[in-house]
């Protein structure tokens, strides 16, 4: 089966004030893929995903959700376009007076119309998946930070969405942490088959779960490729960011499996 784009940002251009951030961003993403949006700090790569979530407006340029302009979609298309989204936040953004099991039990509840026993099989299930079976009774505050990570990723795909935005997925997480949350997004990316599209700081480790990464430079994306195009590629802008973030080249078969 042929790769097919679900998202397309077209030229898109936004500035605030005299300040352009995005300056002509093209870029596609694939469906079933992890696309992996790197980038130096300041470069806009979250407003990327604001973009496609229709947060943010451009001031020129097209963002195509299956076919869909989102920027220029009202209010009644916009929210049906957003049924196919999930968003894991940077900080999983858990609300603290809830239980683990009623911020994973949220979306179900204000979005459809299912009974409590039809939700808690639901609920049971992505926590079943996301390895945190025995935490549903608890608070945010009495977890970990790499366990609200995974609270975060259960609510996110307790609708059954079709593209996950994972926005900086292990700000706060020490290494150990992180690798348990990449192993997450793994098994559940493959076994889900959801589109992923994740912004991070984290490389070069983000790169064993990306099909494709894409560089934002100067206010476009600069190129778009696999991780072993990107790790061994000759393009002078490419190369300096490979050299600043990573030191020295890396080889994915070097480490261990996720």
């Amino acid at each position: 089966m042929s790769e097919k784009p679900v998202v397309q940002l077209i030229d898109v251009k936004k500035s605030y004030g005299s300040q352009q951030v995005l300056k002509g961003v093209n870029l596609s993403i694939m469906e079933g893929k992890t696309t992996v949006i790197v980038g130096g700090s300041g470069q806009g790569k979250s407003q990327i995903i604001k973009h496609i979530l229709g947060l943010v407006r451009p001031d020129s340029g097209k963002v195509l959700v299956y076919g869909k302009d989102i920027s220029r979609a009202g209010k009644r298309e916009l929210r049906a376009i957003r049924a196919n989204f999930g968003v894991l936040f940077q900080n999983a953004a858990l609300f603290d007076s809830m239980t683990v099991y009623d911020n994973v039990a949220l979306p179900l509840r204000e979005r459809t119309r299912l009974s409590e026993a039809e939700i808690k099989k639901i609920v049971d299930r992505n926590l079943a998946l996301m390895d945190i079976i025995g935490s549903d009774d608890k608070y945010p505050a009495q977890i970990s930070g790499g366990m609200r990570k995974r609270v975060g990723l259960a609510r996110a795909l307790v609708l059954e969405p079709r593209i996950i935005f994972f926005d900086e997925p292990t700000t706060g997480l020490d290494v150990a942490k992180s690798n348990e949350i990449y192993r997450v997004f793994f098994r559940t990316q493959t076994q889900l088959k959801y589109t992923a599209v994740i912004v991070s700081h984290d490389v070069p480790k983000i790169f064993k779960l990306a099909d494709y990464v894409a560089l934002l430079h100067n206010g476009v994306i600069h190129s778009c490729i696999t991780p072993e195009e990107f790790q061994l590629s000759d393009d002078p802008v490419i190369r300096e960011f490979v050299e600043t973030t990573m030191g020295q080249l890396y080889s994915s078969e070097m480490e261990g499996e996720l």
